[in-house]
This record gives C-alpha cells, structure tokens and sequence, in this order.
C-alpha cells in the first residue's frame, strides 16, 4: 500500500473521530451537563448539538423523568418501644442537572438514606397501632424531611410511600388474638342487641295483641248490650202493640166473650200438657170446673175495667157461663 493512500485513510479516520466527538445528540427528558477542560460550560437539552472536540466533553447526563429508588428495610422503634421492619419507596424527579451534578455525589443514595433517617424519627413518635392508622401523615413527613435537604441537589421528592410494616412474630400474634377478642365483642354486642329488639318487639307484639283483644271484648260486649237492648225494646213495642190491641178488641162487642173463650182454650191446653210431660198431676180443688176458673182469670179483667166504667162483665142468662157461653 502506497504511503499517500495510508495518509488519506488515516486523516479521514481523524476527521471521522473529529466529527462524532463534535456532535451530540440529547434524547427527549433528558440533559447533559457540558465542561470545557474540566470546567462547566453548558447544560444541553433534548435536541442535535456542536462541540469542540477534545476540547468539550459531556461530563454528566441526567433523566429529567421520575424515578422510583426502592429504599431498603429497615428496623424502626415506636413510641411503646416495638421493634417494627418498615419498607418503602421514594419518587424523585431531577429538576436543575447542574445542581445534581456539583451538588452531591449520588443524589440517589442520599435521598434513600435520608428516607430512612426521616422515617425512623417519625415512626419512633407514634405507638404501633397509631403506625398502622398514620401512614399517610409518615409519608407526607418524609417527603417534607427530604424535600427540604434535597433543594441544593436540584432534585424535587416527589412523593414517599410504605410499602409494609412488618411487627415481631409475637406481636402479630397478640394483634390477632386482640383482633380475635374484638370481633367477638362485637358478635356479642350485635347478638345481645337483636336478642334485645326481639324482646322488645315480642313484648309489643303482646301488649297490642291484649290491647286488641280487650278492645274487640269491649265491641263484643257494646254489640250484646245493644242488641239486647233492641230486643228489649222491640218485644217492649210489640208487648205495648198487643196490649193496646187486646185492650181495643176487649171494648168492642164481643170482646170480653172472645177473651173468656181464649182463657177456656189455654186452661185446657195447659192441663193436656201436663198429662203428657208427667204421670202426677196436682190439680186444683175445682180444676174440673172450667167456668169456675175462666170466671176467675176474668174477674180481674173485670176489676181493671169496671173502675172507669168502659167495660164490665155481666151474668146474660141462667145456665149459661158467666160470661155468656155456654161450659158442656
């Protein structure tokens, strides 16, 4: 090979390393922090850029995107003196890459020990059960704890979250045997207090079951002593009707001897009664005299009506009834 051609070829490859060290590409959410002869020169964004070879070198190169650092478990101790293993993750965002480049060394380690720093210092201000019951007031704290160390970092904390909090074995097991007790409390109280309302329910069911019964005794007894008292009443009419009538008929002619002639029907009837409903009877001296006791029963008809005069009752003829028929 010719010692012109190994020229050519060797200048061309200087020029090939000249124009790639003097030309960067910065992707998108992303900067480049630019030194010229180890000093500070530029920050590059996202986008094509120039540089003066060998002389402009990207030093550092920061993602403007948020980052989640996982921090390591650690033991913390709370306020009643309980050990407790606390994990979490912490999201971070770089906001001036100069800042993160001269500011720290590792802006990542330093804020995940920070996180740790912080979050041991508030969980050992709270009781355990008050750990599990403040997780949002923990993280907001170590969010504001490294937030207000991380400003010359040209980082921006985002956010802290406890992804667990892990107590001793034997603290798990006296929260479940609490646990255990305070559900059964609770079935207790929720059994004695329905056990309760269907006592109560019962006792009114009863009370308004008494009331309704009394009430509809009272309706009962009302409708009787109403009814009653109708009936009262009607016979009470129909008993005035017929005593104004037999009174009327009576006054008429003829009346008085119609009368005598029903009281000879009923004498008979009564004394035909009581030989069927009996073998012994217990008659009367004159029980065979039938004029005699029809006179009788109509004396008092004559008694009545003789004091005003209306009606009066009179012998009509020798051997016949005193009242004007004639007894076979």
């Amino acid at each position: 090979m010719a010692p012109g051609l190994i020229a050519v070829i060797f200048i061309a490859l200087v020029l090939v390393v000249i124009i790639i060290k003097s030309i960067r590409i910065v992707p998108q959410k992303t900067e480049a922090i630019v030194e010229r002869l180890g000093k500070y020169r530029v920050t590059l964004g996202a986008g094509f850029h120039f540089l003066f070879p060998f002389i402009d070198r990207v030093a550092y190169e920061f993602s403007l995107k948020e980052e989640a650092l996982d921090t390591l478990p650690q033991t913390c101790i709370t306020s009643d003196n309980v050990s407790v293993v606390v994990d979490g993750l912490i999201f971070i965002e770089v906001q001036d890459s100069k800042a993160a480049a001269y500011g720290i060394d590792n802006y990542r380690f330093a804020a995940s020990q920070l996180a740790q720093t912080a979050l041991r210092s508030c969980v050992g201000k709270l009781a355990l059960d008050k750990t599990f019951e403040e997780r949002d007031s923990i993280n907001a704290q170590v969010v504001e704890a490294i937030d207000a160390a991380a400003t010359s970092w040209g980082i921006k904390v985002l956010r802290y979250e406890i992804k667990d909090i892990t107590p001793p074995e034997s603290v798990k097991a006296a929260m479940e045997t609490q646990m255990i007790a305070e559900r059964k409390k609770r079935a207790d109280i929720a059994r004695s207090e329905g056990e309760k309302q269907a006592t109560i329910n019962k006792a009114e069911a009863a009370k308004l079951d008494e009331v309704l019964k009394s009430e509809g005794e009272r309706e009962r007894l009302m409708n009787e002593a109403r009814g009653k008292a109708e009936a009262i009443t009607t016979v009470a009419d129909a008993t005035a009707k017929a005593l104004h009538t037999v009174g009327a008929t009576l006054n008429t002619s003829g009346g008085a001897d119609a009368a005598s002639l029903r009281v000879a029907e009923r004498y008979v009837e009564a004394f035909e009664g009581l030989a069927k409903e009996s073998t012994t009877l217990i008659l009367p001296a004159e029980a065979g005299n039938v004029a005699s006791m029809v006179g009788t029963a109509m004396s008092v008809y004559g008694k009545v009506k003789g004091a005003d005069g209306t009606a009066k009752v009179v012998k009509k003829q020798e051997g016949q009834g005193e009242f004007g028929f004639t007894l076979e």
